[in-house]
């Protein structure tokens, strides 16, 4: 069986850190990814995926993105469900992220400073991965 994911998107708020009651951190952020056709109205529509990532990836990414960062999201979909406050079941599916990479300049908001390729970022398990230069032709 596979269930593997690979988004490039950006997002639409800066992420979320938590701890568990054990400590371990998890951050949840959502990325807005561009459908590769036009709606009847020659727009680009986005689907808006919810992601989380775990332990020191998760400190990473909120300490390096924010809203409007184009990021690489490897993953895989996973569902769960939850008993809501009207005893309703509430089901959620999110990608889970393994590794994200930062695909924009690091001073995108800052025009007068020199723009440096921000291609780097951290996997699920803690190591450091290069990733390709960003292309700022991409329609995100």
């Amino acid at each position: 069986m596979m269930n593997r994911v690979v988004l490039v998107g950006r997002l639409t708020k800066d992420p979320d850190l938590r701890y568990t009651p054990s400590g371990v951190p998890v951050a949840t952020f959502t990325l807005a990814v561009n459908r590769t056709f036009t709606n009847q109205q020659g727009e680009k529509e986005a689907d808006f995926i919810n992601c989380v990532i775990w332990r020191r990836p998760a400190e990473n990414a909120a300490n390096y993105l924010k809203k409007g960062s184009l990021a690489g999201v490897d993953g895989r979909i996973q569902t769960r469900s939850y008993e809501g406050q009207d005893d309703k079941r509430v089901y959620i599916t999110e990608v889970v992220a393994e590794s994200v990479q930062f695909l924009d300049t690091r001073n995108r908001n800052q025009p007068n400073q020199q723009s440096q390729p921000h291609n780097q970022g951290f996997t699920n398990e803690g190591h450091f991965a290069n990733t390709r230069p960003y292309d700022d032709n991409l329609p995100f």
